[in-house]
């Protein structure tokens, strides 16, 4: 039991440690890690319309899928929706995006807007940033039939800074690294 408390606290402190080692964000770093997590939000939004478009080549489109992935934390989640059913869907990020290719309409347009802030980056214990970006996102599918499905919805995304470190040319460097985690639904509504 001794062993376990010892373990318990030593854990702790180095989690306290960890969190104090970790800089904090000057207001300069901040806007510029700010733009960097849009950045990365209007890319992801890229990849999405060119994976979801019937005109893109498959090779295209798996690179695509590829990119998108670089974006994300492991383990990220994508939510999906839709006027006709109540119930949300999440899915890993891969598993998302193989899905949206797959889609079985003959044409498909995705596009994101007012993509903005609701959520500043709030320092966590462990010393990285979190945050929120709201999307919105418009889709329509038109079936060979001539039959059109169109929803829009609002989308949160969640983002993680942290401080990492690289090498160049021998010398240890540090720098603020913005991924993407999460992405929920917060309303769907048809048009």
């Amino acid at each position: 039991m001794k062993k376990q408390i010892v373990l318990f606290f030593a854990l702790f402190l180095g989690l306290i440690i960890s969190a104090v080692a970790q800089p904090e964000l000057s207001p300069e770093r901040k806007l510029a890690v700010d733009s960097l997590a849009l950045e990365k939000v209007k890319d992801l939004s890229k990849y999405i319309s060119m994976i979801g478009d019937k005109k893109t080549p498959f090779s295209e489109a798996n690179r695509a899928i590829d990119r998108a992935m670089e974006l994300f934390m492991d383990g990220s989640q994508m939510g999906v929706s839709s006027v006709n059913r109540k119930e949300i869907k999440y899915y890993p990020v891969r598993k998302y995006l193989e899905r949206l290719m797959a889609l079985n309409y003959q044409r498909v347009t995705i596009s994101w807007y007012n993509i903005q802030y609701i959520s500043d980056l709030q320092r966590q214990p462990d010393g990285k940033y979190v945050g929120v970006i709201t999307i919105y996102q418009k889709f329509e599918g038109v079936t060979k039939e001539g039959m059109k499905y169109v929803d829009t919805t609002k989308k949160d995304i969640t983002v993680y800074v942290e401080r990492k470190k690289t090498q160049i040319n021998g010398r240890e460097i540090g720098y603020w690294d913005v991924m993407l985690g999460d992405i929920r639904v917060s309303e769907t509504k048809r048009g």
